[in-house]
Parts: C-alpha cells; structure tokens; sequence
C-alpha cells in the first residue's frame, strides 16, 4: 500500500465506509448482479423481494428467503474486522446495504444497516421480536400464528428514517469517504453522495472502476488484498 494512502487513513478522524456486497462476497456469501449473483440464478428474483409478495404469497417469500438469503455459517473477513476496529477507535462509521449480519459479527462499533438485517425478526401482527432460528424452522409466531418476517426493506417499501438520517450527517462530517465493494448505482443509497462534506477526500477499493462524476482516487484491487494491508493505527 502506497505510504500515501496509509497517511490518509491515520490523519482522519471522520472516516465513512460505503459498502456493498463486494465485502461479503470473500466470506462465502453471492452478490446479486454478478456472473453467479442472486439475480441473476433467479429471474423473478426481485419480485421474490418484494412487499407484494410477502403479502399476496407469503410462503413463496418464505422459501425464497429461507433458501438463498441465510449463510449462518459465514464468517466476517478482514474488510469486516479492519473497517470495525476502525470504528471501535470512534473514528469511523459503517453505511452498509449488506443485510447478511457479519458486521454485527465483528462488533462494528458505528454502523447503519440502510437496507435492514436477516437476522432481525418479528412477527408481523404483534410486533414481538423472534429468533431468526426459530423463523427458520417455522414463519408463524407460535404465540399468535401470525407471519414472521426479517427486519429488511423490501422492494415497495420505504427506507427507515433514522437511518437515513444518521448516513446524511455522517456524510456531512466526514473528512474520508471509503466505497468498497459496490457499484454505487442503487438509490437511494448512491445518493449519500451527494451529502458528502465538499472537502472530504473520496477513495474507492472495488475490482471495476466507477464513475461517480466527481475526482476520487481509485484503487482497483481486491478490497481484502488492501485491507489486509491497511494498518489500523490508534
């Protein structure tokens, strides 16, 4: 790693991760637009995601979930740790639209989860929350018989505000703005960009160039090859 970037990464003391499925991938788990991605295996695979479905059909939704989205096994890798030990020092924030848990895993300190988490369940009539193994075995509530579902935003379903919220003012602050391992073509979330504090410094660790419309430094490698070389320095 150039001597440079590192001097960036221990100057700042505002750091924001923007992050995609691009990080989990190493640990096991398939994107969703590549060669062997979830969408791409699967052609009614956003409908399947969908509030209509989990409405209209909701054990075609369970199935669909059940059997493509859980990898309860996978394990956080060193994008996860290096990005959360960052974090732990109060000098960095995680953006994630990763919905897989591994974050959580490697006890990120400041994280949104913008597009919710898997592994967050409740029961669609009371509220209460549930284990994500029991709604495993079974999608009702064994209190009251109603459908369980993860705490995800679904295709026709609007954002949490908080989280919104806390992305934008993180964006607003931050001096270091880090996008790893996504394309930053979903919105809402590509649209954090346009919060970014005008005189942050803006780096991208992904294996495709982006085109983000603004100056930013490339680095176009393996995040884990970089992250494996990034030195977290207190």
């Amino acid at each position: 790693m150039e001597a440079s970037l590192q001097a960036t990464f221990d100057e700042a003391k505002h750091i924001v991760f923007l992050t995609g499925a691009g990080v989990s991938t190493p640990s096991g788990i398939p994107d969703y637009r590549s060669k062997n991605g979830l969408y791409t295996g699967h052609r009614n695979a956003e409908y399947y995601l969908s509030h209509t479905c989990l409405v209209q059909e909701p054990d075609v939704f369970y199935d669909y979930v059940r059997q493509n989205l859980y990898y309860p096994d996978a394990k956080p890798n060193v994008i996860h740790e290096k990005q959360a030990a960052l974090t732990q020092q109060d000098r960095a924030m995680v953006i994630t639209q990763n919905i897989d848990n591994l974050y959580n895993v490697a006890h990120t300190k400041h994280l949104v989860e913008f597009h919710g988490n898997m592994y967050k369940v409740h029961c669609q009539i009371c509220g209460a929350k549930v284990a994500w193994q029991d709604y495993l075995k079974d999608p009702h509530h064994a209190v009251d018989g109603g459908w369980l579902r993860p705490d995800v935003v679904l295709y026709d379903e609007g954002l949490n505000e908080m989280n919104i919220q806390r992305s934008v003012a993180a964006m607003n602050q931050a001096d270091l703005v880090v996008i790893v391992g996504t394309s930053m073509r979903v919105y809402p979330f590509a649209g954090l960009l346009d919060y970014r504090n005008s005189a942050a410094k803006v780096v991208v660790v992904n294996q495709e160039k982006l085109d983000l419309g603004f100056d930013y430094d490339m680095v176009q490698a393996d995040a884990t090859d970089f992250f494996d070389e990034l030195q977290v320095r207190g």
